[in-house]
């Protein structure tokens, strides 16, 4: 695999794909696979950008991005109006990545959207006015593992969702539910929304259970599951812990790898304009 992708350019889309990122079950490898595609699509030569949504901010940790307290960031944007592009910021280890970080101000915007006008709307509105003086070929929006305001905004903000499924026990249980829930986003605020795409995670092809629970993924969503699976693997977990993605961490691993061919298929399909409602 690795020689199939080494130096490979990936096709860009005919229009930015606004992605979000999305489980309300913990601990599925939601912003792991956030920061991984995109900087896999980034090396493949796209222009990318990482919406950190969520105030652990876990994505711009990964990404080398500063996020201390005090940072312009994406409660800035959302809560006070400012431009998203006075807090984009380039990715130190890859070239065309660039990140909107997140800080713990964040963790009390929920509260402060409350009242305000257009609560559900301000992401969007934040991110159609910034494209339209910046190009990028994907936006890739990692939020809370909940339903509040926050995953609202990026649900409004986003054309797309993509759904990362652990193959463990209890992995589909809470699917239908988000499920659900994007048909009350698309139903009452974006009617342009869909789930297009559904990753595999922490997969181990050494058990029963992952082979079960990706027949039953597959089953359910043939059209939206993709083919490559990513493995668990202690490579991924480490990469965080020193500000990098695995991508750059190992790239010859198997996590790494398994991310960069995952990518390729959301290039290409996203080059054909394949979408799935």
């Amino acid at each position: 695999m690795a020689r199939a992708l080494r130096g490979v350019s990936f096709p860009a889309p005919p229009q930015t794909r606004i992605i979000t990122v999305s489980n309300q079950k913990g601990g599925v490898g939601k912003t792991t696979t956030a920061v991984n595609i995109a900087a896999a699509l980034a090396m493949g030569g796209l222009k990318v950008l990482v919406l950190d949504n969520d105030p652990q901010g876990n994505a711009s940790t990964a990404l080398g991005i500063d996020h201390h307290s005090g940072t312009p960031s994406v409660y800035d944007v959302i809560v006070d109006g400012m431009d998203l592009g006075a807090i984009v910021q380039p990715c130190p280890d890859i070239d065309n990545l660039y990140c909107a970080p997140s800080t713990i101000d964040l963790s009390g915007a929920e509260i402060e959207l409350v009242s305000m006008v257009a609560r559900e709307t301000r992401l969007k509105s934040a991110i159609d006015a910034y494209l339209e003086s910046q190009s990028y070929d994907y936006v890739i929006i990692d939020c809370p593992p909940s339903l509040g305001l926050l995953t609202v905004n990026a649900f409004v903000a986003a054309r797309e969702v993509l759904i990362p499924i652990q193959c463990e026990y209890y992995a589909l249980e809470g699917l239908s539910q988000l499920l659900k829930n994007v048909d009350l986003i698309r139903g009452h605020l974006n009617s342009q929304l869909i789930v297009s795409t559904i990753l595999l995670t922490m997969y181990d092809k050494r058990t029963n259970l992952s082979q079960q629970v990706a027949e039953d993924v597959r089953a359910h969503f043939p059209d939206r599951t993709l083919e490559t699976p990513i493995p668990r693997s202690v490579r991924i977990s480490e990469a965080p812990s020193y500000g990098q993605t695995v991508i750059t961490y190992d790239k010859n691993s198997a996590g790494a790898l398994a991310y960069r061919s995952a990518a390729r298929e959301i290039a290409d399909r996203g080059a054909r304009g394949i979408q799935n409602g």
